[in-house]
């Protein structure tokens, strides 16, 4: 059952048509024959998922639920504290930490939901990474072209579901950390609202716009994730004390009355032929006419940029005193330049931020829903340096947030449906709501699965 969804698993253990231990040791024979190629993970944790599989099956022989995701295998970003291991987050430096004592708050939720933690994933050095490539680990590559990039920095994430290893695996998203690479790699995946999903036991970034989130090859499975998820968490200070909204519950009803807007004006100067033709074919899809202009949203993404780089800097000065050449240079030249940024400029970006965040507010009076191209292009090839875009030649690694840095940047929940195109490439449609509207994007994602121009279809890279 190893290519089968997380509902078909979990239906399939607590029926006892299939046992939690047989799908895990099937998932880690899946693993030791096509990780060599998609370079996924950097630890697995059979022990732990064998012994945690036994647990689910003899509930269901005592006849107890072991909850909604029964025996269904994950894999977490390794910058999720994973009891017994050293939490990497991508760095070589982190290597000499002692094991993480406790997991991370998103692995308790989803073990108590049933799920079976089999291992930790590649990830851009400290979360700073738009390209899902390391120089420690060596770069994650993507199932549907092992010669490109997952996008990041949620690589491994992204290449472990588009590539069938695992149905569901979590992820982080700073400034597009999912939502790149759910675009080029294939696969559904949600960055919820800020505060919405507890960060606790997580290597950090920048504090201020971090999130933790899920990847997914359907919709149905990525709520039922996002669910075992979500939740006020009194260990993170940003959670937020509100209830839980259930997304399965939420999004089965359709889009009708939901007023879907398309981004125009920078999300259409910006963005490459095949990530236009990913929103048209959502746009007709949706019966979507409207175009929105965004306001200020290119500044908002310079202001993030400014805020990513004093923040990141900050959190990370004393390991760039002590131990420089341990850092991927190029997340080191950027951190060093977070240093000498003046604190003036962080706060106009901060009082920028309030601005930006009451122009979304305002804007999402008027439209329920807005779409845009998630990445502006399809996958570039790993080691690209530059791409073309808006009629210029632009650094690849900063530039394929383009579209998703300004919604974090103000915590706003946003989905990403993969839109598979003719030349065999997906390119990834964002899907942006107001704060607390996660339902909203679930349901037009539903739309577009359900009308077949939204798939993931696992990966099978020869």
């Amino acid at each position: 059952m190893i290519d089968a969804s997380a509902h078909e698993i979990a239906a399939a253990v607590r029926s006892r048509r299939a046992s939690a231990v047989a799908i895990a040791e099937a998932t880690f024979a899946a693993i030791a024959a096509r990780d060599g190629i998609t370079n996924a993970f950097t630890a697995r944790t059979r022990d732990r998922a064998l012994a945690a599989a036994r647990a689910v099956d003899q509930a269901v022989a005592a006849g107890r639920d072991p909850g909604p995701l029964a025996g269904v295998p994950y894999a977490v970003k390794n910058l999720c504290d994973i009891a017994g291991l050293p939490t990497l987050a991508g760095s070589k430096i982190n290597r000499s930490r002692a094991p993480a004592a406790r997991d991370a708050a998103a692995i308790r939720r989803l073990d108590g939901a049933g799920a079976i933690l089999v291992g930790a994933l590649n990830m851009g050095e400290y979360a700073y990474d738009f390209t899902g490539e390391n120089v420690h680990d060596g770069p994650s590559r993507n199932p549907r072209d092992p010669r490109r990039m997952t996008g990041g920095s949620s690589g491994g994430s992204g290449a472990a579901v588009a590539g069938g290893l695992v149905p569901i695996a979590l992820g982080s998203d700073t400034n597009g950390s999912i939502r790149v690479p759910c675009s080029l790699s294939g696969t559904f995946g949600i960055k919820p609202t800020f505060g919405r999903v507890s960060r606790a036991g997580t290597f950090p970034f920048v504090a201020s716009l971090d999130h933790i989130g899920p990847f997914a090859r359907n919709v149905a499975d990525l709520a039922l994730a996002y669910d075992a998820l979500q939740g006020h968490d009194h260990e993170d200070a940003v959670s937020a004390d509100r209830p839980a909204e259930p997304a399965l519950a939420t999004f089965a009803g359709g889009i009708d009355g939901l007023r879907i807007a398309r981004g125009g004006g920078y999300f259409e100067t910006m963005a490459s032929p095949e990530a236009a033709d990913a929103l048209d074919r959502a746009a007709r899809a949706l019966g979507v006419t409207q175009a929105v202009t965004v306001p200020d949203v290119a500044a908002a993404r310079a202001a993030a940029f400014v805020i990513t780089a004093v923040e990141g800097a900050t959190l990370h000065e004393q390991r760039l005193r002590a131990q420089p050449d341990n850092f991927d240079p190029a997340t080191r030249d950027r951190f060093y330049a977070g240093l000498l940024v003046p604190g003036a400029w962080y706060v106009q970006a901060q009082r920028f931020r309030r601005h930006f965040a009451a122009l979304m507010r305002r804007l999402f009076t008027e439209i329920d829903v807005l779409i845009t191209p998630a990445t502006p292009c399809a996958a570039p090839l790993l080691g690209q340096e530059m791409m073309e875009l808006g009629g210029s030649s632009v650094p690849v690694r900063a530039n394929l947030g383009i579209f998703t840095q300004p919604f974090s940047f103000v915590g706003l929940p946003a989905a990403v449906a993969p839109i598979p195109l003719p030349g065999g490439l997906p390119v990834g449609v964002q899907i942006v709501a107001a704060p607390w509207r996660e339902d909203r994007t679930f349901a037009v994602a539903a739309a577009l699965e359900r009308a077949g121009v939204a798939a993931a279809p696992v990966a099978r890279p020869a």
